[in-house]
């Protein structure tokens, strides 16, 4: 019984041919994804540059057209006025500014059931600087220094536990060092009370939680 065999050139041939075909199937699905009619794409308000965080103004954002398949939920359409809103995080640009984006009851909600979006402001800037979204922290408070020498200052006290940052409404680096810095946190009620009993009168300071917890 003879046994056909195959050429090393042939095959080589055969698998060029295969290649071939792969890459020009791919340059036809990219040609058809960019000669797309323009009443086919959806347009939404994306970042305007890279965006590190905080308040947005109107050069922040601009409006980009995406297909339909690759529009985000909760992305923004043009109109929407984003001016004022905080940024959460940071973007680079081009990227579909979505509501979980931004502070507000949708990123709170994804938090979980009856969270509350508290704002803190801590004593010391610079450890609020190591600070990003995401990050899970203890608050403790140090009351001040007493007005009379007579009343002794309570000792330093962890008033909230495990709450994860979710906005730093000034970028890291812009806070005013003699006034701390802002950082919004996502609290029970309770943890919500708790941080407004201890604020005024105490310095807060923060620890951050490692990735075990």
């Amino acid at each position: 019984m003879r046994t056909s065999t195959i050429h090393p050139i042939q095959a080589l041939n055969r698998r060029r041919r295969l290649i071939a075909a792969i890459l020009a199937a791919a340059a036809v699905g990219c040609l058809g994804l960019a000669l797309q009619p323009p009443d086919r794409l959806t347009e939404v308000l994306a970042a305007a540059r890279d965006l590190t965080g905080g308040r947005l103004n109107g050069n922040d954002v601009t409006v980009v057209r995406l297909p339909p398949e690759a529009v985000p939920d909760g992305v923004y359409r043009p109109g929407a006025q984003l001016t004022g809103r905080v940024l959460a995080a940071p973007v680079r640009r081009g990227e579909p500014i979505t509501d979980l984006r931004l502070l507000g009851p949708a990123l709170v909600d994804a938090y979980g059931p009856g969270m509350r979006a508290t704002p803190i402001r801590v004593t010391d800037a610079a450890s609020a600087g190591l600070l990003r979204p995401g990050d899970v922290i203890d608050v403790i408070a140090n009351a001040a220094t007493p007005q009379w020498e007579d009343i002794p200052s309570p000792g330093p006290a962890t008033i909230a536990q495990a709450v994860t940052v979710i906005a730093l409404p000034r970028p890291a680096g812009a806070a005013d060092t003699n006034t701390g810095a802002l950082v919004v946190l996502a609290t029970t009620p309770d943890q919500a009370t708790q941080l407004a009993r201890a604020g005024p009168g105490s310095h807060l300071s923060i620890t951050i939680h490692g990735r075990s917890g």
